[in-house]
């Protein structure tokens, strides 16, 4: 008992020194991160993982001599040209004249545009640019030479009588109408203007 204890008195400070040293080396594996601690979970703002819709994309509607009429969505940097591609290029029956010398192709779109490519033989009475259109706006006057209440721009409008740059862009907001009636029931337009231009506007 008596060796037993001296022995493990020559081996108290090695024993000793060891365990620190042992205390010691694992501290430092956790202060260097080679030994890793359960990480609680980050949290994400939200706005980094739900996707966002497209606010550059814009709606036009293309009708008359195309080969696939309609409503399409287009980039708001695409031009003319885009649009007539996507609606199929022109049809056979397409006013040859009014394409080569009154539409211009490399037009910017806007939202809400139309664009109406006349059929041969008909005749479309207004400025030039996409099917009538003046400054990018839509058909300012149709074949029946009344002023488009969906589709005229503002200058179109204010040509009308009682209507003023506020008023026609009332109408323009107000846009689309399904009927002539719309501006009353919309309150675009005064009763008293209603009259004046019922018989001088359509729903182009």
């Amino acid at each position: 008992m008596e060796g037993l204890n001296q022995k493990l008195s020559e081996y108290r400070l090695p024993i000793g020194l060891l365990l620190v040293g042992g205390v010691l080396l694992i501290g430092g594996l956790f202060s260097s991160n080679l030994i890793s601690k359960p990480r609680s979970p980050e949290s994400f703002p939200k706005e980094s993982i739900v996707s966002q819709s497209n606010l550059s994309d814009i709606k036009i509607d293309i009708a008359g001599a195309v080969n696939n009429p309609g409503v399409f969505t287009l980039s708001k940097e695409s031009r003319v040209e885009d649009a007539i591609k996507l609606a199929g290029g022109f049809s056979d029956s397409a006013s040859k004249e009014y394409v080569s010398k009154r539409l211009n192709l490399s037009q910017k779109i806007t939202d809400g545009l139309k664009i109406y490519i006349p059929f041969e033989g008909e005749g479309l009475v207004g400025s030039s640019g996409v099917g009538g259109v003046v400054a990018g706006a839509a058909t300012s006057i149709s074949v029946t030479g009344k002023v488009g209440i969906n589709s005229a721009d503002q200058a179109s409008l204010e040509s009308l009588p009682g209507i003023g740059p506020v008023t026609a862009k009332k109408i323009i907001d107000g846009r689309p109408y399904a009927s002539i009636e719309e501006l009353l029931s919309k309150k675009s337009v005064s009763k008293a203007v209603y009259t004046k231009i019922l018989e001088l506007v359509d729903l182009n």
